[in-house]
């Protein structure tokens, strides 16, 4: 016991005082301010207005990064994409990472906001029902058979639950979770509501959601952060399952609200949600493959200048995949997985 609490003050001190870590703390801090102040303007419910040019295929009326991706696939820019909100908030966390998806040429981006009463007497899984109905409203509005669902914490496992036991892997092409307590958190334990109960490591939920799900069809895109001070342990945040094509982010100094606006997180969605027949998808040179030919855990493919990350690569960002990197952890900082890459910030 000693040891653990030992190790767990080890990691923190590791994480969140290093020059790294406290910019990244003053950052989260900067963001939930401004946050804070544009929340009563998520209140109000967006309506779903898809963009004319890309109703009609006109690209005159197109900014340049707009008109790039809509020529070269118009299916990428043409797919909607539903925001989905985390635990006591509202769509109003995605206000710049809406905007970033906007300007990269994706047509349709459009947030929700689910019942008020999901937080504090709700359930994941009727949460989840109600998802279905604003999924199936967005394609009936822009006429899309797919969509791509992006959720935030609470959000992403709300998504996932739709995904995977109510069929929703038929009209999700993709779906991305920032921060989304796949494992459970510990936090959940200091406010036990109806809800949160489900949030629990081992819960009844979570041991639902960890069944087989072999003909599950959509791809999954996960970013967690090692400084996540709502997820802990901070691994649960990652997404292990043997059936689900899994692609996973690793950020080192990023808080939990800081997901939504992080300038790698939103270029690594991005790149990957602008290619529809990756399965699962990476920024090219960057990661390993995910396919029969390409499946050796130790196989790894690195662009020039790119070197192997290492304990103490403070902001750097891993890429790999979640079944094959998956193994037992026993500590608080397991370090880097055998296949991951990493490297400085892509250019947005």
């Amino acid at each position: 016991m000693f040891q653990t609490v030992a190790g767990a003050a080890e990691y923190a001190a590791r994480t969140f005082l290093s020059p790294a870590g406290l910019r990244g703390l003053a950052v989260e801090a900067a963001w939930c301010t401004a946050h804070l102040a544009s929340y009563p303007w998520g209140l109000v419910r967006e309506s779903v207005t898809p963009d004319v040019g890309y109703a009609h295929y006109r690209t005159d009326s197109l900014s340049p990064g707009q008109r790039s991706l809509v020529v070269s696939d118009m299916g990428a820019a043409g797919t909607p994409i539903l925001l989905v909100h985390g635990f006591m908030d509202n769509r109003s966390v995605f206000a710049v990472f809406r905007r970033a998806l906007r300007r990269r040429g994706f047509g349709v981006v459009h947030a929700v906001n689910y019942s008020v009463l999901t937080a504090l007497t709700g359930d994941v899984r009727i949460a989840a029902h109600e998802l279905r109905r604003h999924v199936e409203r967005l394609r009936e509005r822009t006429g899309s058979d797919r969509v791509h669902v992006v959720g935030h914490s609470l959000g992403g496992l709300i998504a996932r639950y739709y995904v995977q036991r109510l069929g929703g892997d038929e009209a999700v092409h993709t779906l991305v979770t920032l921060g989304s307590p796949h494992g459970g958190s510990a936090t959940a334990y200091l406010m036990p509501t109806p809800l949160t109960r489900q949030l629990m490591p081992g819960s009844d939920l979570l041991t639902e959601l960890a069944e087989p799900a072999p003909h599950c069809r959509t791809r999954f895109l996960v970013v967690w952060s090692r400084m996540d001070q709502l997820i802990v342990p901070q691994r649960n945040a990652r997404l292990v399952h043997p059936d689900l094509a899994v692609d996973t982010l690793e950020l080192r100094d990023v808080g939990h609200m800081s997901l939504s606006i992080h300038p790698r997180a939103v270029h690594w969605v991005a790149s990957s949600l602008a290619r529809l027949d990756d399965v699962p998808a990476r920024p090219v040179g960057l990661a390993r493959h995910n396919s029969p030919a390409h499946n050796s855990p130790a196989r790894s493919t690195r662009a020039a200048g790119w070197r192997s990350s290492s304990r103490g690569d403070g902001g750097l960002a891993r890429w790999a995949t979640a079944p094959h990197s998956a193994g037992p952890d026993t500590g608080p900082d397991p370090g880097p997985p055998a296949n991951s890459v990493s490297g400085p910030e892509p250019a947005s």
